[in-house]
């Protein structure tokens, strides 16, 4: 079988480089190397055997990017500015930056260039927002192929009597369908009389709260508190701090 071209940038972003559009200024740049050639022209196209390489200026590059995590308030979009709620990028000042961020990281405003959300935060929730100038970091957390887990305390009531059947907490955990496809397996469990601790391994829109209806449980607050192996912790409600370099999802 033939192997089939395919676009420079789609290829670098699989092999985890960057992401696509990072790719496209480094091969403007002539930062990019195919076969040990340099590949200026966007849109060129390459075979997946074909050897792919950066310049040392990339790397470079890409290691002053920084990743922010936030504990987003109620009230705050996850991106772009709608319906009057401003973004939570706008928390990304000095003054908002957590005292005890063991981070040697300088804040400059440079930082907020192209620093997106990977992943988003109903305006109603709180909790752990990641904002990434990474392609790589947001690829990890939001590309098509990720299976990072993410975990939600969820305080809930239920409207339907006293108290939530088990056969609706299995359906919590697996059993539900939602836009038509059955939903991923979950695990979802009592932390207390009122509040359900979810983990997800996919984010449908506002998925806990459509979830929670299906069951008869009305949600009263959500707050996720890890994604991956990067937890919250004691991170306070407006403040941020920078992912450290030890720190993987």
């Amino acid at each position: 079988m033939s192997e089939e071209l395919l676009r420079l940038s789609k290829r670098m972003s699989e092999l985890g480089l960057c992401s696509r559009r990072e790719a496209d200024e480094w091969i403007a740049k002539g930062w990019v190397r195919v076969d040990g050639k340099v590949v200026s022209e966007l849109g060129t196209k390459v075979y997946p055997s074909q050897r792919v390489t950066v310049e040392r200026q990339a790397a470079a590059e890409q290691s002053k990017r920084v990743t922010i995590l936030i504990n987003k308030p109620v009230g705050f979009v996850s991106g772009q500015a709608e319906d009057g709620y401003k973004p939570a990028v706008t928390l990304i000042k000095p003054e908002n930056r957590w005292d005890e961020d063991r981070s040697t990281e300088r804040f400059h405003p440079t930082q907020l260039r192209s620093l997106v959300p990977a992943g988003r935060l109903d305006i109603d929730s709180v909790g752990l927002l990641v904002l990434t100038q990474d392609g790589r970091v947001a690829k990890q957390l939001i590309g098509e192929h990720t299976d990072i887990d993410k975990e939600y305390l969820v305080r809930v009531q239920y409207t339907k009597g006293d108290k939530l059947p088990e056969a609706d907490l299995r359906k919590l955990n697996h059993g539900l369908w939602m836009d038509g496809k059955p939903l991923r397996p979950a695990k979802v469990y009592w932390q207390n009389d009122d509040q359900l601790s979810f983990t997800l391994r996919e984010g449908k829109k506002r998925q806990i709260r459509r979830m929670c209806e299906m069951v008869g449980l009305k949600v009263i607050g959500l707050k996720r508190v890890r994604i991956g192996k990067v937890r919250l912790g004691n991170l306070p409600e407006g403040q941020w701090r920078y992912l450290l370099p030890e720190e993987t999802f």
